[in-house]
């Protein structure tokens, strides 16, 4: 058999053909007065100074998202302590148009450190959305706690981002953490939720030029519950594959094929469009790989596992063990490994895929093939979980062997991509851990926002196979602390100065706009373990 790759396992044709319209909320606020800020607000990368505020104003009817259109203009901003903004402490101005698909991306200064403010835009009288953001603390502070929200893997087609609402309503939380897959790339009908649309993609065909790209990010960005998180909250974010295409490595990517034109023209369109619409700094040579410090509490680096990895591997080509492939590159990996060695109390790592080494050796064929296209495996192999560390061996034992050989503890990574929730310790030799129990970290994975899992992609009721899977995962991993394969939902990241708690939350129906949520599992890891305990 030819093995199934995970485009084809993924991609349905459950809606029928014709024209797709823009939807009504989007056409009704392009026919209101303008100007008009139709995208919401948004705010990240919190320095103790300084914090990036970001919106997208439409300035004229025909200024749509990616249409290269209209005029420039000068948009005022404003930050202040109250709601009213009686009280501003820094303003200016900033000239955007359809060179930069009218977005305003402000790096505002002159902040307290630990400070609550508000902030808006203002275009010829027209206020934004007020949102509302904060400070990081002073490198040097005393902190009690950071409560961050983690989510990852929110694919507009295949639900509804009731996630984002309940943590929008939290007044708890110091930020949202998110590890990748904001958007997805597919065409309508290409990805949905069990092989059904809920929510059709603008445009309708698969994303490849600026323009899609611009027009992708304005709908997801369209979303109310996604508007109210981004203003609620300051984001930390990095990517993942689907912001490119699924399972994209440094020069190409699995869902790229040669007629859809070179992958250099792809990947800048898609680098322009996130770095306009997004509240995402970049350093000096465009990396988005970065790092932030919350007091003496906890330092947070996030990383970029797709920009300079070695195509991944696969049963007939390619050793996961070679010593010349990385999963970071060079560069990435001396500033990550040079930042765990740090003062700060906990080491937190934004992950975008899985660290944890997992084997598939005893699963039953019926859930091989679904946990095979969620870890990046062809059909068939179980060797290593080839799109996440597991096929970069060399770089996972290099970042390791420096945690171990450094006595660097506390280290957290905070992880998503594969659509369900785990928790494990990160063993230096998963071989030997059964009996020697060495860990040099632990590791927590959120589940998807909407993206499909295994009793998805099985198209069976939820509960009733994963659990089989479940407890075989677990008997062949002893590093395994908890695995659930088939719930929807997000995680809060709770730490302290004794320990990093992680508390999953399960939507009782992504296909709902107004789903509940119930509190599922609370794991912690205690200062000084490197362990994963209940």
């Amino acid at each position: 058999m030819t093995p199934t790759t995970r485009r084809t396992f993924l991609r349905t044709s459950a809606v029928a053909g014709g024209a797709l319209l823009v939807p009504a909320a989007l056409a009704a606020r392009a026919a209101a007065a303008v100007p008009q800020f139709a995208h919401g607000v948004a705010s990240g990368d919190p320095l103790p100074d300084r914090v990036l505020l970001w919106t997208r104003v439409t300035p004229t009817p025909e200024s749509t998202p990616g249409s290269g259109v209209g005029p420039g203009v000068e948009v005022r901003w404003e930050v202040a302590l109250d709601a009213a903004f009686a009280d501003v402490v820094s303003s200016g101005a900033v000239t955007t148009g359809p060179e930069r698909d009218h977005t305003v991306k402000v790096d505002a200064g002159g902040l307290a450190p630990a400070t609550a403010y508000h902030y808006r835009f203002l275009l010829d009288g027209v206020a934004s959305a007020t949102g509302r953001t904060a400070t990081a603390p002073a490198p040097d502070a005393d902190v009690d706690g950071l409560k961050l929200g983690l989510v990852s893997c929110s694919n507009w087609q295949a639900g509804y981002f009731s996630s984002y609402r309940h943590l929008a309503a939290r007044a708890d939380l110091d930020g949202v953490l998110h590890v990748g897959d904001y958007l997805y790339e597919y065409p309508v009908g290409g990805y949905g939720a069990r092989g059904v649309t809920i929510r059709p993609h603008v445009p309708a065909h698969e994303m490849l030029t600026l323009a899609d790209y611009r027009q992708r990010h304005a709908l997801y960005k369209s979303d109310p519950d996604l508007q109210a998180l981004h203003a609620a909250k300051p984001w930390f974010i990095t990517w993942d594959d689907h912001e490119y295409a699924n399972d994209a490595w440094s020069d190409g990517a699995e869902n790229h094929q040669p007629g859809e034109g070179p992958w250099s023209a792809r990947k800048a369109a898609a680098h322009q469009a996130y770095f306009e619409w997004m509240p995402v700094r970049q350093g000096p040579n465009g990396e988005i790989y970065r790092r932030f410090r919350w007091g003496r509490l906890a330092e947070l680096s996030l990383l970029d596992l797709r920009s300079y990895r070695s195509k991944q591997t696969t049963p007939s080509q390619g050793d996961p063990n070679d010593p010349a492939r990385t999963i970071t590159g060079d560069p990435q990996m001396a500033w990550l490994k040079s930042g765990l060695v740090t003062d700060a109390r906990w080491k937190l790592v934004g992950n975008s895929v899985m660290v944890t080494p997992i084997s598939l050796s005893n699963i039953e064929s019926r859930f091989l093939e679904a946990l095979g296209e969620l870890l990046g495996l062809p059909v068939g192999s179980v060797a290593a979980n080839a799109d996440a560390w597991d096929g970069y061996t060399a770089d996972r034992q290099e970042l390791l062997g420096h945690l171990k050989d450094n006595r660097i503890g506390n280290t957290v990574f905070l992880t998503g991509d594969i659509h369900t929730s785990w928790g494990a310790d990160v063993p230096l030799d998963r071989s030997s851990y059964w009996w020697n129990g060495n860990s040099a970290a632990v590791e927590f994975v959120t589940p998807s926002v909407t993206s499909d899992n295994i009793d998805d992609l099985l198209n069976v009721p939820p509960r009733s196979l994963s659990p089989v899977a479940e407890a075989a995962l677990a008997a062949r991993n002893w590093h395994l602390k908890y695995v659930e394969l088939d719930s929807h939902g997000y995680s809060v990241v709770d730490v302290s100065r004794a320990r990093v708690q992680v508390d999953w939350y399960y939507l009782a129906d992504r296909l709902s706009p107004t789903s509940g949520v119930r509190h599922a599992k609370s794991l912690a890891t205690l200062s000084g373990t490197q362990k994963v305990s209940s």
